[in-house]
């Protein structure tokens, strides 16, 4: 009798689930029909007769002036550069700013002049995928925001090729079944990886782990089994791209983990302006009254200026130096919001009860040409994110001419700051103890070895450079042109 009242329930149930699937896929093809005859309403021909092809860059956040803006600007420029008949299109919320004033903006952050003019589309829901709006879910509040996001720039304008440019890989399936694109992504930092899951496992408080949780076992479980869903939903969407760039070693292991697509994806490491850095003049230090150490990143909280600050604090408060020439840090970053002006009054308030304020020197949101000065003078250059993707900012000071002391962990370790031709390129630590002691011992050498290290660093960033990005990143993209 039990059997049969279940086949009464099972097979009527299998017969409604069968029908919402058909009804699902006829739906989903409906909207492409509908979203491709738009395609052809909002696109004309060019001045040959010939209906230019549309190249749309994902990136809410293209007049930030961080590493992943100049990513976005080399790419633009080296599709420009490649293929005539292409309209480079950027998906943009930076609503406050005009194309005129972003496309300046680029020009003067980073040094790229685009060869022909950039298509805008001004987002307004930008707003979705902002962190603070998800106090809790945070990763899968912000991925189903990009993509509501993904659907107002799909509505508005209908690509041939979309590339992913930012790391929302949610919208990724938008664009390719529903968009009908052909769909590429760079991927400079995975939304989950296998490092934030251990973190969580292993209870550790991090930014991204209160402590309310690591004190809690069943909180703790919960988070867990919500981030291995969180990693499978992403693995899933991932693995839809045609085409996958990853920014570095670290970040290639994680993705090929994550998405299991080994076959379309491949390493393009981003492009550092290395010659205008590589064009200061290389030469022993003059001065012996003040050492700089200067930081080149956004303020954000996983770039940890705080441990920054505090290695600094102890470097002064145990006088290693004595007598010697006297010490100021530099931070230099940009400013995204309102949220990132906080973070650096919350640093500013830092320095004041570790009494270092008067040797620390915020620079926000400062043109290049003062950026290059600032490296051209100091001694050490000064990176402090864990697990940090791959580090333009390292790069920019090894180029620049700085002895580089960056986090023993991701890009820096794998990629960047390695040995060259047997030679060493600069330096790495872990906490604040570590890097107050690698601080004194690089300003203990003499200036004779800091220069040979300074050398080296030099020679081996070569291969970061502009040049070498486009060679790579068009070898990548030449499927989805095909």
């Amino acid at each position: 009798a039990c059997f049969r009242l279940l086949c009464s329930l099972l097979i009527p149930a299998l017969f409604l689930s069968g029908i919402l699937c058909v009804c699902l896929v006829v739906l989903l093809w409906g909207i492409r029909l509908w979203i491709q005859q738009r395609k052809k309403q909002l696109t004309s021909a060019g001045e040959d007769g010939k209906r230019p092809l549309l190249v749309a860059f994902f990136h809410p956040y293209c007049n930030a002036g961080g590493g992943g803006e100049r990513v976005l600007w080399c790419a633009i420029r080296t599709v420009q550069k490649k293929y005539r008949n292409v309209t480079c299109v950027v998906y943009t919320g930076d609503r406050d700013a005009t194309a005129e004033e972003i496309v300046e903006g680029a020009f003067r952050r980073f040094n790229i002049k685009l060869t022909h003019p950039v298509k805008f589309v001004f987002l307004e829901k930008r707003y979705l995928v902002k962190a603070s709006l998800y106090p809790h879910f945070t990763l899968l509040g912000q991925s189903l925001g990009s993509v509501f996001l993904g659907w107002e720039a799909l509505l508005k304008c209908v690509p041939d090729i979309y590339i992913d440019s930012m790391g929302y890989a949610f919208t990724l399936p938008l664009f390719k079944y529903l968009g009908g694109c052909r769909v590429g992504c760079y991927v400079h930092y995975p939304t989950i990886s296998t490092d934030m899951l251990s973190v969580v496992r292993n209870q550790d408080t991090r930014f991204n782990n209160a402590a309310f949780i690591t004190n809690n076992p069943l909180l703790s479980k919960f988070k867990l089994v919500y981030y291995y869903f969180f990693a499978f939903m992403y693995g899933l969407v991932g693995s839809c791209s045609d085409v996958i760039m990853v920014n570095s070693s670290w970040t290639l292991n994680h993705i090929l983990s994550l998405w299991r697509a080994g076959a379309c994806t491949s390493v393009v490491y981003p492009p550092c302006d290395v010659q205008t850095f590589l064009d200061v003049p290389l030469e022993e230090e003059k001065s012996t009254t003040e050492y700089s150490i200067v930081s080149v990143s956004q303020f954000r909280p996983e770039k940890d200026h705080p441990l920054q600050i505090r290695a600094f604090a102890k470097l002064l408060k145990e006088k290693r130096l004595g007598q010697q020439p006297s010490l100021k840090l530099i931070l230099i970053g940009g400013c995204r919001n309102q949220q990132d002006e906080e973070r650096v009054n919350n640093l500013k308030h830092l320095c004041e009860e570790l009494g270092v304020s008067n040797n620390v020197t915020f620079r926000i949101n400062i043109p290049f040409e003062e950026l290059k000065r600032h490296l051209a003078e100091a001694t050490i250059g000064l990176h402090t994110m864990w697990n940090e993707h791959f580090g333009i900012g390292v790069v920019e000071c090894m180029a620049a001419g700085t002895v580089i002391l960056a986090h023993n962990s991701g890009g820096p370790k794998l990629d960047i700051v390695v040995p060259y031709e047997g030679h060493i390129t600069g330096f790495l630590a872990e906490n604040e103890d570590n890097y107050a002691e690698v601080m004194a011992y690089i300003l203990s050498l003499s200036p004779e070895k800091r220069l040979e290290i300074r050398e080296n660093a030099r020679r081996s960033v070569h291969r970061f450079s502009d040049q070498h990005f486009e060679e790579t990143f068009l070898l990548s993209v030449e499927p989805l042109f095909k």
